[in-house]
This record gives C-alpha cells, sequence and structure tokens, in this order.
C-alpha cells in the first residue's frame, strides 16, 4: 500500500490537522516530518502549479503556500507552543525558480518562542540542495500549551 500524506499525518501529532487543509491537498502537499520545533514538506511539480506554461515553472504562489505551511506547522510543533496557529507574518526571498518537473522540498525550524509569538525560519530546495528556490522568515501566533 502506498504511503500517502494522510499516512505520515498520523505518524505525528498534529500532522492530521495540515493533512486535512484543503490547500495542502490540492497542492499535492507530502508531510515528511513534524516534531521538536521542526517541519519538513514536499510539494511534487505537477502542470496545475505551473505559473509559466512556456517554461513549466511553478507559480511563485504554490512556493509560498509551501513555505507557509511548513513555517505553521513547525510553530504549532514546537515543545513550547500551544497548538493552534495562525501566520503573522512571512517574508519569502525568491532566489531563483524551481527547476521544471522536480519536486520542492521545505524545511522549517522554530528558532524561539515567547508567551504569544513564534519565530521561524525556513528553506525551499528542489534537487539542487546547494542553491535554494526560496527562503522564509515569519512569526506565527502561539499559545501556552
Amino acid at each position: 500500500m502506498a504511503d500517502t500524506s494522510r499516512d505520515r499525518a498520523n505518524q505525528y501529532p498534529a500532522k492530521g490537522f495540515f493533512a486535512a487543509l484543503p490547500h495542502a491537498a490540492a497542492l499535492g502537499l507530502i508531510f515528511e516530518r513534524m516534531e521538536g520545533g521542526q517541519a519538513v514538506m514536499s510539494m511534487p511539480w505537477a502542470a496545475k502549479l505551473v505559473g509559466d506554461p512556456a517554461t513549466g515553472v511553478v507559480h511563485g504562489g504554490a512556493v509560498s503556500a509551501l513555505m507557509d505551511t511548513c513555517c505553521g506547522a513547525a510553530a504549532m510543533s514546537h515543545p513550547q507552543a500551544g497548538g493552534a496557529t495562525a501566520t503573522l507574518g512571512l517574508r519569502i526571498d525568491y532566489m531563483r525558480p524551481a527547476t521544471p518537473g522536480q519536486t520542492i522540498r521545505a524545511e522549517a525550524t522554530c528558532h524561539h518562542v515567547t508567551r504569544t509569538v513564534a519565530f521561524v525560519r525556513a528553506v525551499a530546495v528542489d534537487d539542487d540542495t546547494d542553491r535554494p528556490v526560496a527562503t522564509a522568515t515569519g512569526t506565527f501566533t502561539v499559545s501556552a500549551p
């Protein structure tokens, strides 16, 4: 039987929440890891995600949604965070177009949590892991656990 994002979501607390998000399903997000303030998600290339049909490059909005979702998962999984979160601010720096046909993988780390805010950094790469597609920094709401 194939391993699906829903199967993987059942391995970690709160991952089921992300697997059930309609936008995550529409983008084909795969949840690889979510624990201890870190999250890893990937988004396989799909024709429906292409922003420029002439080149086959995935639309920046799809990359943005991947990074925002991954950052939120990292914030939610931090031991000092108390569950649900919402994005307060997210800055994404696009370094280059993702290579057409390749999966984009995001890794996010929640590096600091206050009483009400989590601070997260992320990077998105394709098969060329030495050259990021994009980087992100974000702030997310948290509550006490």
